[in-house]
């Protein structure tokens, strides 16, 4: 395990109250005699600053992969998981085993320096994180530091890193063969995200009731040869509902997919206690309407937890550059070394082997074409 070091780093903190900023004509109304200036209320800022900053240095250590962890005191404070993180101020924290409290659920908060360390993230606490939170009365606290988080599903939200979940072992994307109909170009983004966040991912064609399964047996034949565990499922007879038990038994999975495929329902039918409310599909749109307003992290009995994520249309890559792209597509990977050029995009380069295996049907056209929408950019 590497050496912690010790750290200072100087942050900006908003202040908290100020009186309120000048108006933006004050200055032309008092040349213009429009404002008697004898007259003005003495707690308006005149100054040209709107809100303020101040500076401070706050303690941490370094760790692995750089990370920076706060330096708080830990002899005061509670190990536990964030079970539900609804932005900074409502975080449900289930208190580790082998300490005071085990098992009991904490509402908490966030600590103000919390939040400005990870300014550069949407969130600053998220469901799946290993906190460290001071308790107080009435089972509340305050989350005064987030440990490193390992295994996350992310996306790009307003140029922000926007984490759906950490500390997770595996992905289960959930796509449905029927209403909202499959969309194999949207499985490939979260096999991409996936392995960007050093997720193993499982591939779940749910709603397999309402198709001929022979019809799908060309697309699972694609992904299950490409190394992927594919489970087709309904919940309707039931099909897939036992491989997704031994599948998630003993570890730490999120359920991420579109809205309506039906994330809810499978895991109802997984674990029929957790009542997880469920929704329809509009018939018009043939688009699902959110149910999970919240990633939730949930206690399997047969052991494990599993994360119910709300329904997601669009997947914007966080932190993928376009030449990364080909490794994230495996069957790309014996045809890389043989392009002409070693920075060679596989779009429109002359001496292309990726393009030329797609031609040869040794890389499927749909794959490429995932490819090709992802390195452009086009959601």
């Amino acid at each position: 395990m590497a050496k912690k070091l010790s750290k200072k780093v100087r942050v900006d903190f908003r202040k908290n109250r100020q009186n309120p900023t000048r108006q933006n004509n004050f200055t032309r109304q008092v040349q213009a005699d429009e404002i008697d200036i004898d007259r003005i209320d003495r707690d308006q800022r005149v100054s040209g600053k709107g809100e303020l900053t101040r500076r401070r240095t706050v303690l941490g250590e370094t760790g692995e992969g750089d990370t920076f962890v706060l330096s708080v005191d830990e002899t005061a404070c509670l190990y536990g998981r964030v079970l539900s993180a609804i932005g900074s101020t409502q975080c449900t924290v289930q208190v580790d085993e082998g300490q005071p409290f085990a098992g009991t659920h904490f509402e908490c908060t966030v600590r103000r320096v919390v939040r400005t360390v990870a300014r550069n993230a949407r969130n600053a606490v998220v469901t799946g994180d290993r906190v460290l939170f001071l308790p107080s009365e009435n089972a509340r606290g305050v989350i005064e530091r987030v440990e490193p988080r390992r295994g996350v599903l992310a996306r790009g939200h307003q140029y922000k890193q926007h984490i759906l979940v950490a500390n997770v072992s595996q992905v289960a994307i959930i796509a449905s063969a029927e209403e909202p109909p499959l969309k194999p170009a949207l499985i490939d983004r979260f096999l991409v995200s996936s392995a960007k966040g050093d997720v193993r991912a499982i591939i779940v064609i749910n709603k397999c009731d309402l198709v001929d399964l022979a019809d799908l047996q060309p697309m699972i034949g694609q992904y299950v040869r490409l190394g992927y565990t594919v489970v087709p499922a309904s919940v309707q007879t039931g099909l897939g509902i036992a491989w997704l038990r031994r599948l998630l038994k003993h570890e730490q999975t999120v359920f991420t997919g579109q809205s309506g495929v039906g994330k809810s329902s499978l895991l109802n039918a997984i674990q029929p206690g957790l009542a997880i409310k469920t929704g329809d599909v509009s018939r018009v749109t043939q688009k699902g309407r959110h149910t999970t307003r919240f990633a939730q992290l949930r206690e399997l009995t047969f052991g494990g937890w599993v994360v119910d994520t709300p329904g997601i249309r669009q997947l914007e890559l966080w932190d993928v550059h376009p030449a990364e792209m080909e490794g994230f597509f495996v069957e790309f990977r014996p045809f890389v070394p043989q392009c002409k050029f070693p920075d060679c995009l596989h779009m429109v380069e002359d001496g292309c082997a990726v393009r030329e295996a797609v031609q040869k049907d040794l890389i499927s056209q749909i794959r490429y074409e995932s490819y090709l929408r992802l390195v452009i950019g086009d959601d």
